[in-house]
């Protein structure tokens, strides 16, 4: 045994029986952890020839106050974002909440009354079917007599009978959410999206795919604009961020409909104009330029839990030597004390408030209690260690980021460690 497992070993009090298993799944991943060596160095050049196209220079770093009137940082950030996404355009912005947020800023932009949007990923995240209106909340889309419509995935595939019945020529817009959410099934991948997009596009050439990207970016060698999506929108505290940007959203792709979120994000006629970067640009630039590096160590200590958990005997998704599309790790724990056992160890095992207790709890857009740990430097952020999960049958765990492989291992250790007890 190694000095960083017998250090692990000895910290977080774990068995023999069990230190086998660990060091048995590590031996396991490592073919594994080729290909995603393969896709995010392809991101990682792709990321430079951006930068070095667009002239970035120290100078962009600085950022503005104020209205933000000639913020080049902001600017030249926003067109290296396009060029890398393949984008006419491209919004990034500090000031997009989250993730959600971004989605937002689209819906709201572009869909008007009496338009019609269908979801054909299945039912979507919970924050979003906040936005839509199923609870009759004030401010959403259907308040705004804006239509919305579900075609749930059949078996991880896209129901294309189901979409032919549903997506008519009139409709407005198809919404795709590339990640699983809190479902029990696999994260899209970009060549289901790819026929999906193209299904569409035969029935109405028009009709806008918009396609919710987080948790998604540089974890494939291509990205949704690529393959016939007209639109994308994301966070910059999860994947693209790098672990370094504070705060940020994005909204990529056609320029008339980015053009309509940015009006949402600010105001009509003054939309992407203004925005004050503050200190905002150089976090940005960094977290871009590193994202690719960081998606890889996130993705590697995913495979790894798939990999420890299923020795375990309990269910995951993806496994370990699935295709991903996402940096999600989905693990189904079936007890809720497993829930908070787990839950725990990831807490201790983190760089801040490790010695702080996660319970689970009600929270706003959420159906069921939700528990939450991970002691990271951005507040929320997904592209750092992280869990949670609502407490509902059959105790479903989704586990996310880290900044390096060796932390998510240790904090997958000790998680399990947690159990053992």
């Amino acid at each position: 045994m190694n000095e960083y497992f017998l250090s692990l070993k000895n910290k977080y009090h774990i068995s023999d029986g069990l230190m086998d298993e660990i060091t048995k799944a590590y031996d396991a991943v490592q073919p594994y952890w080729m290909t995603v060596n393969n896709n995010t160095a392809t991101a990682q050049i792709k990321i430079l020839n951006a930068f070095q196209k667009n002239q970035a220079s120290d100078f962009h770093l600085n950022g503005s106050t104020g209205y933000g009137y000639g913020d080049t940082g902001r600017d030249i950030l926003e067109l290296i974002w396009a060029d890398i996404f393949k984008a006419e355009k491209a919004l990034v912005r500090s000031n997009i909440a989250s993730g959600t947020h971004a989605l937002a800023l689209c819906l709201f932009g572009i869909l008007l009354p009496g338009d019609t949007f269908v979801s054909i990923s299945g039912e979507p995240y919970d924050t979003l079917q906040t936005i839509i209106g199923r609870n009759k909340e004030m401010g959403t889309l259907s308040e705004l007599g804006i239509h919305h419509k579900v075609v749930e995935l059949v078996n991880d595939e896209f129901d294309f009978d189901g979409i032919a019945k549903t997506v008519t020529p009139d409709t407005k817009m198809v919404c795709i959410q590339r990640s699983r959410g809190y479902n029990w099934r696999k994260s899209l991948t970009i060549a289901q999206i790819e026929e999906a997009i193209a299904f569409v596009k035969n029935i109405n050439p028009e009709i806008i795919v918009f396609v919710d990207n987080c948790y998604g970016e540089f974890v494939e060698l291509k990205e949704p604009l690529e393959i016939g999506a007209d639109l994308i929108a994301g966070s910059l505290i999860k994947n693209p961020g790098g672990g370094l940007a504070p705060r940020g959203g994005y909204v990529a792709g056609k320029a008339h409909l980015v053009d309509r979120a940015a009006a949402r994000l600010t105001a009509p006629g003054i939309a992407e104009d203004v925005g004050s970067a503050l200190d905002f640009n150089r976090l940005a630039y960094q977290g871009l330029f590193m994202a690719p590096l960081i998606v890889e160590q996130s993705m590697k200590g995913a495979i790894f839990a798939a990999q420890l958990l299923a020795q375990l005997g309990y269910k995951v998704s993806p496994a370990a030597d699935a295709v991903r599309t996402d940096i999600i790790q989905a693990i189904q724990l079936d007890e809720p004390d497993n829930v908070r056992k787990f839950c725990r160890g990831i807490q201790m095992a983190s760089p801040l408030d490790a010695h702080v207790t996660p319970y689970d709890a009600e929270l706003p857009g959420y159906d069921d209690p939700v528990i939450m740990a991970g002691g990271t430097f951005v507040q929320g952020s997904s592209i750092e260690l992280s869990i949670d999960g609502p407490m509902r049958e059959p105790y479903i765990v989704y586990m996310q980021g880290g900044l390096s492989v060796a932390h998510v291992i240790a904090g997958v250790v000790a998680a399990v460690g947690q159990m053992e007890q």
